[in-house]
């Protein structure tokens, strides 16, 4: 009999693959779902990206295997938003990485730092890639509660001092996903300051840095001084230029933590096919202005309007500052998987629960403004009715 390995008993099934699943079986039945559930842009690739991949893939040259670290013109490129956009100096050549997406990095960094025994402190509720390729890899998650009376930002100071002389990551991700909690420099100088003093690596998940409203701006862990000795940013294109199925992204950072996962992932893929990278770098380097902030104008039209749908419905739910995700409490006598499963089957409106993210999300459920306002005005009739 073919047995999979042990340690994949250690890992719960994927929830965004269990969500898919039952969307499917609802979609399948006729179901007309409105789907709050996984955090993909419902809006088109800018233009100029698309034609730039068009014009790249007849680029023989690129019909061959892609450096490994990525392409000279999208690693340049990275460098250089990094400047425009948080003033942070870069060297491209050692401290930029082309990732085939955020999710592959953030999974791989793991496997080049994390040994058997080793701990990594895990935010929970948080993206459930960092908690799984700790235990597929043989690590000991530490979770750090973020709860709503601390704004969702973990306690660090409350980490045991043996626990965190063990630890070799700290994952933390501003603009959050899922409670939609976001930082100043202020609290990612304490983390880096926390880092430094127990050696650890600062693993910063910055996929939606660009998604921003109310006037606030998000920084970069490497804008506080000596976080490039000690951090690794991973820096996404899916969510700022709509580029989910693309799969591109890149990380920045500590010289040495850089070449470490180049080093996992020579041995694990041959990087992004390289007319997508060409795509990437325009979309870095020529997309204007006007398109990031007329995109958060939409998100903050969508957001305000569930909001306070929401809050009138009697679901409490905080206004957020960043992505594109709205953190609701759930009613009293409910479970968040249970009243996510109450939302598919008596009101066709697909959320994620709280509990997928880690025991401190119980309570809640994740809602995505990935659909037009008139399905969220749809959405909410529908939301009013059945609570």
């Amino acid at each position: 009999m073919i047995r999979p390995a042990e340690r994949l008993q250690r890992v719960p099934p994927y929830p965004f693959a269990e969500l898919e699943r039952k969307v499917a079986a609802a979609r399948a039945r006729g179901v007309d779902l409105i789907d709050l559930g996984i955090g993909d842009p419902d809006l088109p690739t800018p233009s100029h990206v698309v034609e730039a991949a068009r014009s790249a893939v007849g680029n023989s040259a690129y019909h061959r295997y892609p450096p490994n670290w990525g392409l000279e013109v999208f690693r340049r490129e990275a460098a250089a938003y990094y400047q425009r956009r948080f003033g942070v100096e870069l060297d491209w050549r050692s401290e930029l990485l082309a990732l085939i997406g955020s999710k592959e990095g953030l999974a791989h960094v793991v496997w080049a730092f994390v040994d058997p025994g080793d701990v990594a402190l895990v935010p929970d509720p948080a993206y459930p890639v960092y908690r799984s390729q700790v235990l597929l890899a043989g690590g000991e998650p530490f979770a750090l509660p973020l709860i709503e009376q601390r704004d969702f930002l973990p306690d660090l100071q409350a980490v045991p001092p043996d626990v965190a002389r063990r630890a070799k990551l700290l994952f933390l991700n501003y603009p959050n996903n899922p409670t939609a909690g976001v930082t100043s420099l202020d609290f990612l100088a304490q983390a880096v300051a926390f880092c430094r003093e127990y050696n650890i690596l600062l693993v910063h998940d910055l996929a939606y840095a660009e998604m921003t409203y109310d006037g606030y701006v998000a920084p970069s862990a490497l804008q506080i001084q000596g976080a490039r000795k000690c951090c690794l940013e991973f820096y996404s294109l899916s969510k700022p230029f709509n580029m989910t199925g693309w799969r591109l992204a890149f990380c920045a950072g500590a010289e040495k933590a850089v070449a470490a996962l180049a080093k996992v992932k020579s041995g694990l893929d041959s990087s992004q096919f390289s007319a997508l990278q060409e795509a990437g770098a325009k979309a870095l380097s020529d997309t204007p202005p006007e398109f990031l902030s007329g995109m958060n104008r939409m998100y903050t039209r969508r957001r305000d309007l569930l909001c306070d749908g929401l809050n009138r419905i009697g679901l409490d739910c905080r206004r957020p500052k960043g992505t594109f995700y709205l953190w609701p409490r759930i009613p009293a006598g409910w479970d968040s998987s249970r009243f996510t499963e109450h939302l598919l089957s008596k009101a066709g409106v697909v959320v994620t629960p709280g509990s997928a993210f880690g025991a401190c999300g119980e309570g809640f459920v994740r809602m995505a403004l990935t659909v037009p306002e008139e399905r969220i005005v749809v959405a909410l009739e529908r939301i009013s009715s059945i609570t």
